[in-house]
């Protein structure tokens, strides 16, 4: 069942879902705004992935079904640590009738609701996931090797599977691509990339050579050494704000700017 939601708002949207009786959705902590009195609200530190909204339901399989369940979830919540991610979810259900909840994110900027049809997955960078219906599956996805190490995302992103709708939430406004359309290949800020459908391949390449163009596009272009990349044929959402061009603006503007004139991998981020 493909979840009612209206996303409303300018410069800072949020999410208003409709639900059914006895349908749930979950968020991360933190992105939760207002509900009515007929939907509850629990925290559980388990995901759908691990089976967390079933908690207490019969057939678990005894002890050994729940001593599975809890090793899932310590599993699941292992991996939230280490990325940097909410340790745990709260979930909201309507009972005795239609309910209403309301989520937002934590940056000024767009929210786009992503449909999943259980044949292609999303991924998200960090901190994009603000809510989705429990049919939906939270993960984390570690790039291996060189081009998650050196992106501006780290080398993690988020993962939904699953069938039913997802809502992310990004920086500034989102404009969609398809690598496809312009040669099956595109090059992107790290910073800019806010989600992209599976099969489409992410990777992070040298902006140029050791050279003096190059250093010249390190040192003066304000894009360190690295640029995205995204290949093959499916969407990409792009935000056009990046938290570190944010952050760099409030600095800039309570006078503890300390980038200077030359930006790039001469940039400091201490207050």
């Amino acid at each position: 069942m493909t979840l009612q939601q209206e996303i409303v708002g300018n410069a800072m949207q949020m999410a208003v879902v409709n639900l059914n009786p006895g349908q749930t959705v979950y968020c991360e902590a933190g992105k939760f705004l207002f509900k009515t009195t007929n939907v509850t609200m629990e925290t559980r530190l388990g995901g759908p992935s691990s089976g967390g909204q079933q908690q207490g339901a019969g057939g678990s399989g005894g002890m050994g079904g729940i001593l599975r369940q809890a090793m899932g979830t310590a599993m699941q919540v292992g991996q939230r640590a280490l990325a940097g991610e909410s340790l745990a979810f709260q979930y909201f259900t309507s009972q005795g009738g239609e309910g209403t909840v309301g989520f937002a994110g934590v940056l000024p900027g767009e929210m786009r609701a992503l449909e999943l049809d259980g044949t292609r997955a999303w991924l998200a960078e960090k901190d994009a996931f603000v809510a989705a219906e429990s049919t939906v599956r939270f993960g984390i996805a570690f790039q291996g090797g060189r081009s998650g190490m050196s992106g501006g995302e780290g080398f993690v992103l988020e993962k939904f599977t699953g069938h039913g709708t997802v809502i992310i939430a990004g920086a500034g406004n989102f404009i969609d691509l398809n690598p496809a359309d312009f040669g099956g290949r595109i090059e992107v800020d790290t910073g800019c990339l806010v989600a992209f459908e599976e099969g489409v391949q992410y990777g992070v390449q040298r902006i140029g050579g050791l050279n003096r163009q190059g250093l010249m596009n390190a040192v003066f272009g304000g894009e360190g050494l690295s640029l995205a990349t995204l290949e093959g044929n499916g969407r990409v959402i792009l935000q056009s704000l990046t938290i570190e061009s944010l952050a760099n603006a409030l600095k800039k503007a309570q006078g503890g700017d300390k980038q200077g004139p030359t930006g790039g991998m001469f940039s400091t981020h201490a207050g």
